[in-house]
């Protein structure tokens, strides 16, 4: 997978600092209007605050950039629209949770959710529960999505102290390997149990990926470029 390329570093240095966005200024109408419209069809949807990111640097084992609060509405906005301000990005943490046979597990986002139908490691766009000490706390980002979504727990898994920061033009995944000591087909059960539990789960389905052929369109193209990284071409023996 060409043009998505995939930094690896041990640090992440987000701070977070008071700034307006201007597109969320100058077309605050048009946005409530949007957003207003895909509250009619996901009446789920809620507009609490988020943080997204500007000035990334990558600098040896170290990605630094700054982030800014702003509401769920016009990051959405910004998202349908093709991204029309290219000097900010979304930096979102993912936690890649793999089974011990190497076998990956993501989640198909539910027909409630922004990005139903789409193929995730767990994943969110960061909000103000993530600062901690005036900077973006991804590693608990992404071990609190990994509990709501999955039912699993920091007990649960080995996370990785490197991240791999797959960067998509305005979108910059931070992905950290997760390793169970389950193998994918007990980590899928052990995962759905959970979700049979919840009455709205975030995930409809679960799916293992165990080699290049498993990626489907419906996994997003960064993701896909990790994974074409990551697996062997034919299955996992």
């Amino acid at each position: 997978m060409a043009g998505f390329p995939i930094h690896r570093v041990r640090r992440l240095d987000l701070r977070v600092t008071p700034w307006r966005w201007p597109f969320a200024q100058a077309r605050r109408a048009a946005i409530d209007s949007h957003f207003a419209g895909l509250r009619r069809r996901t009446p789920q949807l809620w507009n609490g605050r988020v943080l997204l990111g500007r000035d990334p640097v990558f600098d040896g084992d170290t990605f630094h950039a700054e982030y800014f609060e702003t509401d769920f509405a016009s990051f959405i906005a910004w998202r349908d629209w093709g991204y029309p301000d290219a000097t900010v990005f979304n930096g979102f943490g993912m936690g890649a949770l793999r089974g011990r046979d190497g076998a990956y597990a993501l989640g198909e986002m539910a027909a409630h959710t922004a990005n139903a139908g789409q193929i995730y490691f767990a994943a969110g766009t960061p909000d103000l529960d993530d600062i901690r000490d005036g900077k973006v706390d991804i590693a608990g980002s992404v071990a609190r999505e990994v509990a709501e979504e999955t039912g699993l727990t920091q007990a649960d898994y080995r996370a990785a102290e490197a991240w791999d920061c797959v960067v998509a033009g305005p979108l910059i995944a931070l992905m950290r390997d997760l390793a169970s000591d389950l193998d994918g087909e007990a980590l899928r059960r052990r995962i759905e149990a959970n979700l049979a539990r919840q009455a709205t789960p975030e995930l409809a389905a679960i799916h293992l990926m165990r080699s290049r052929r498993d990626i489907t369109p419906a996994v997003p193209p960064y993701m896909a470029a990790f994974l074409t990284a990551r697996l062997p071409e034919a299955g996992i023996a």
